[in-house]
């Protein structure tokens, strides 16, 4: 494994390479091997999501200097890596767009990942594919891995199986902590594809393999403009928890505000959230330490107690107060690209996605997930993705599932 002395000793493990891929690379494509190499960033940088992209962004931009300062890519001659930007803005239509423009701008890129919200990457991904472009992405529709496309590659474990796995997870934790079984659920939450993704097998069976009632169904068009007749529905149903599926801060703003105000803050009503945006500093800002205290969110990544050196470079880089779901997947998807063009050794978009899509990774870049693995199916769905658990105390995250980067218990009130 490559150590890089940007992270120290202990965090050693975060850039690291397969041995070899470096010696493996031919000598003609050494010897003309471009000074850098660039890979594509299609964040939302403006709009409801543009706080989620900014933290990405922070990710990127950090695993992209980290590469350069350890030397680039080896068995290009140690060429740089570039990262270059584009705006999803604030709608399919304009993902799709900003996909179009990157592409035509940057003809020679070899991959790139975004686009965070499912809606956006399912458009963007549509030209990606017809370019031959690699793409990774965090997000979680099934849809997205499920049109029998070949260059693109979801890190997070699918809105489906999420479904499958959330709930069950809750309950776990909820009979852990209380020795009782949830057995009513209020839903809330927008009609996004991830959202819709996710709720569809809730609705269909997992509620009821669960012995479950959804005693409350709140669906809205984000974003959501008052939360007053939805929380009310929610309080007259007498739920024993409440599952969001919102999708932006703005949103979880509302929701959380509004519980609060009728005196149902998570010591009374617990409330899971779902999406790395239920986890952001911005919506501490907005919503206050108060009333997101004991919220619970279930995420599809979080860096654990066992990445707390490369946590502190990152708030030190960029005053976060921590290093978050968005953030540290932007930086894995900048590590699997790198790694994945040691492994071919040339500026080929085709032998890229070869590369990821042969990759079985247990080192390096695959220690930033809690299931320790990156390999891809042949849907572009990567093997074992597995759900955390945050929950908010004092005005912060805290990993409490699973036990290999949790570093407390789940509070949920006995009452």
């Amino acid at each position: 494994m490559t150590q890089y002395p940007t992270l120290g000793r202990r965090s050693a493990i975060g850039l690291g390479l397969a041995g070899g891929a470096a010696l493996a690379a031919p000598r003609r494509a050494r010897a003309q091997a471009p000074k850098e190499v660039k890979i594509g960033m299609l964040m939302p940088l403006s709009g409801p999501w543009a706080r989620q992209g900014i933290l990405e962004q922070m990710g990127a931009r950090m695993a992209i200097d980290d590469v350069n300062n350890a030397g680039g890519i080896k068995s290009m001659g140690g060429a740089k890596l570039k990262l270059v930007e584009y705006d999803t803005q604030d709608s399919a239509e304009k993902a799709k767009d900003g996909a179009q423009r990157m592409l035509a701008q940057e003809p020679d890129l070899v991959g790139g990942f975004g686009c965070w919200l499912s809606t956006f990457t399912l458009a963007a991904t549509e030209v990606t594919e017809r370019a031959e472009l690699p793409w990774l992405t965090l997000s979680y529709s099934d849809l997205i891995t499920g049109r029998g496309f070949k260059y693109v590659f979801q890190s997070s474990p699918t809105a489906d199986r999420q479904a499958e796995e959330e709930l069950p997870m809750v309950v776990e934790l909820a009979q852990k902590a209380t020795g009782k079984k949830p057995t009513k659920v209020a839903i809330v939450g927008d009609n996004t594809a991830s959202s819709v993704s996710f709720l569809k097998p809730i609705r269909e069976h997992v509620l009821k393999n669960l012995g479950m009632t959804a005693v409350a169904d709140e669906i809205y068009t984000p974003p959501l403009a008052d939360a007053t007749t939805i929380v009310q529905r929610v309080r007259s149903a007498r739920p024993d928890f409440v599952l969001f599926q919102s999708t932006n801060v703005p949103d979880d703003k509302l929701l959380v505000d509004k519980f609060a105000e009728m005196n149902l803050k998570s010591d009374r009503l617990p409330k899971v959230g779902g999406g790395g945006h239920w986890a952001v500093p911005e919506l501490l800002n907005v919503a206050g330490a108060e009333n997101l205290e004991g919220v619970m969110v279930g995420l599809a990544n979080w860096p654990g107690k066992n990445l707390a050196d490369l946590e502190k470079r990152f708030m030190a880089r960029t005053k976060e107060p921590w290093f978050g779901h968005d953030s540290i997947f932007a930086y894995v998807h900048v590590l699997i690209l790198k790694e994945a063009l040691e492994r071919c050794g040339v500026a080929d978009r085709r032998k890229v996605n070869e590369a990821i899509h042969t990759m079985d990774l247990t080192d390096g870049p695959a220690q930033f997930f809690p299931d320790g693995r990156i390999k891809y199916d042949e849907k572009g769905r990567r093997i074992g993705a597995k759900l955390c658990v945050v929950q908010w105390r004092n005005g912060k995250p805290v990993p409490v599932y699973p036990a290999n980067i949790a570093t407390a218990d789940v509070v949920w009130p006995k009452a």
